[in-house]
């Protein structure tokens, strides 16, 4: 009996820190799950998507990679420069992960950018479980995609309709990201050696072939400059 009010008390705490993430991640879950039905995929391949993969960015990058030319390798460094971000994460939550016991496999896989936010710079009440609580926000978040994208891909099914540039919605996502982390940041190194460094292999490589090469770089200058980054959380 303990143990489930304990469960409860830290449910009862971490549900309404997750509802900003709620409106966000159904709108983009269900433009997701339409994307996916326009593709040509059954409603039952966004569920497993969006609950295996679960990185809302390479989700939609993965369309196009299942649709295009067999490259596993281009496709796995693909997804390692794109989700190279959880690395600085990772190690930011370190301490914060330890003494959660096998919740902590969760807590890694659901990794998110929302939920590292909450659960990083979350103040938990005393008396409210720490790795229950983080682990209530990352399955709570998770659920909220996934509905969304089940919501969406059966909405696809239903209504036909023109869906041409729905993709574009990810785009939007990064760009709003992008001024808020910049209207919020003290300062703007990380954001500008991004824009540039982006820039010069937009030039160099053409639009087909910048992104990985940008990436690398990007994580490239990140990492040799970090003493001089500002704390994670508050960059762009």
């Amino acid at each position: 009996m303990r143990n489930n009010n304990k469960l409860y008390v830290a449910f009862r705490t971490a549900a309404p820190a997750t509802f900003p993430i709620l409106a966000a991640f159904l709108f983009l879950g269900i433009a997701y799950g339409i994307y996916m039905n326009v593709s040509g995929f059954h409603v039952i391949n966004t569920f497993l998507m969006s609950s295996l993969i679960y990185a809302g960015s390479m989700e939609f990058l993965t369309v196009h990679l299942l649709l295009g030319a067999y490259h596993p390798l281009s496709a796995l460094l693909f997804a390692l420069m794109v989700n190279a971000r959880h690395l600085f994460y990772g190690i930011s939550m370190l301490e914060k992960f330890k003494g959660t016991g096998l919740k902590k496999l969760y807590l890694i896989f659901g990794l998110c950018d929302e939920s590292f936010t909450i659960n990083y710079s979350a103040k938990i009440p005393e008396g409210v479980d720490r790795g229950w609580y983080m682990f209530f926000v990352t399955l709570l978040n998770h659920c909220y995609w996934v509905v969304g994208a089940c919501i969406g891909g059966v909405f696809g099914s239903i209504f036909h309709m023109n869906m041409e540039g729905l993709e574009f919605v990810m785009t939007a996502l990064f760009v709003v990201i992008f001024i808020e982390q910049w209207k919020s940041g003290s300062t703007h190194r990380s954001a500008l050696v991004g824009v540039v460094i982006s820039i010069l292999c937009l030039i160099i490589f053409g639009r087909d072939s910048f992104m990985i090469p940008a990436m690398i770089l990007i994580i490239a200058a990140l990492t040799i400059t970090r003493k001089q980054q500002e704390p994670v959380g508050e960059t762009a």
